[in-house]
């Protein structure tokens, strides 16, 4: 069965950034993230989806 889910992430930040939005660019950009098979499931694909920032 293929299927799809969404695993959130929480991260506490410090941050020199003037402002959040900035902060999290910066993250999405460089972020990187290990989650493994198991014996019953199978990861297929793996992206991070990109936060919409208002301007």
């Amino acid at each position: 069965m293929y299927d799809t889910i969404f695993l959130l992430v929480k991260a506490t930040i410090q941050t020199k950034h003037k402002n959040v939005h900035e902060a999290i660019t910066e993250i999405q950009q460089t972020a990187t993230c290990t989650i493994s098979n198991t014996k019953k499931v199978k990861i297929h694909e793996l992206k991070f989806m990109d936060y919409k920032l208002k301007s």
